[in-house]
């Protein structure tokens, strides 16, 4: 069995991985669905809400809200309006030739 002082930390083994070509571009491909993931998945817990409930408060079912949760579908435009207006907050969106990034801090 590993100890747990043997085991590396993920963001060491993330930024050991930028290195491969492959693993970086992947990480830029999923990046802004992941940051958006991220913002919701930490309402939720701060908020103590469900999927469910968390759903009927931005009018979303909860599947749409688990697929958003994955990080492995990237909202729209009027997904994230949606949420802004029903959270009271804000998403600021940079969109340029490498791709789309939600703003830290935003």
């Amino acid at each position: 069995m590993v100890k747990l002082s043997e085991l590396t930390a993920a963001d060491v083994l993330h930024e050991r991985d930028l290195g491969d070509p492959a693993y970086r571009a992947e990480h830029e491909r999923t990046r802004f669905a992941n940051d958006v993931a991220i913002r919701i998945l930490r309402y939720r817990n701060e908020h103590g809400l469900t999927q469910t409930a968390f759903g009927k408060l931005v009018g979303l079912r909860q599947p749409h809200v688990a697929r958003l949760e994955s990080g492995e579908h990237e909202p729209s435009l009027a997904t994230l309006a949606r949420l802004s207006a029903a959270l009271n907050v804000d998403f600021t969106v940079n969109i340029h030739r490498g791709g789309i990034h939600l703003r830290e801090g935003a």
